[in-house]
């Protein structure tokens, strides 16, 4: 099985928000994001990285890298434009869970942040997904930044030095 892991391509982007969206069409919320960090890549305020298996983008996840973006909110414990970026977005399909892809994926888009000069990243997990809190810990987003109720949840927020 052929795996790659990049920077995603316009198509890719494309492909997987397309997805996103149908698989949850009775949230007008999807076709906003997808509005929305399409547009972060376009502008250069984040970039979404891609997991193609067997020639097909089927995971994502995005480093935000402006405190504009709407999913950080002037938060500059989040990601600040400068030294500090978020990691946002992660989405593997089911059959491609548990393989190991999405560390991969986040090892690369960790690599990307390094060279482009970031001192830390930030991660935010839903306080009811232990199992996503037990990966993040894992890959070594201990610090705790904050918690904050956001869209009736609560959401706790992780840091890591690179």
């Amino acid at each position: 099985m052929e795996a790659v892991y990049h920077a995603a391509t316009k198509e890719e982007l494309a492909c997987l928000w397309e997805k996103n969206v149908l698989a949850n069409p009775a949230d007008p919320r999807w076709a906003k994001w997808a509005r929305e960090y399409t547009a972060y890549n376009e502008n250069g305020m984040g970039i979404t990285f891609a997991a193609v298996l067997e020639g097909e983008p089927v995971g994502e996840a995005t480093l935000l890298l402006s405190p504009a973006c709407g999913a950080i909110e002037g938060r500059l414990a989040l990601a600040d434009g400068k030294s500090v970026g978020n990691v946002n977005a992660l989405r593997m399909e089911k059959r491609w869970e548990g393989q190991g892809h999405m560390s991969r994926l986040v090892g690369v888009l960790e690599g990307y942040a390094r060279k482009r000069g970031l001192e830390a990243l930030t991660i935010g997990v839903d306080a009811k997904e232990t199992r996503n809190l037990g990966i993040y810990l894992h890959w070594g987003y201990r610090e705790f930044v904050m918690a904050q109720e956001e869209e009736g949840e609560l959401v706790l927020y992780y840091r890591k030095n690179l």
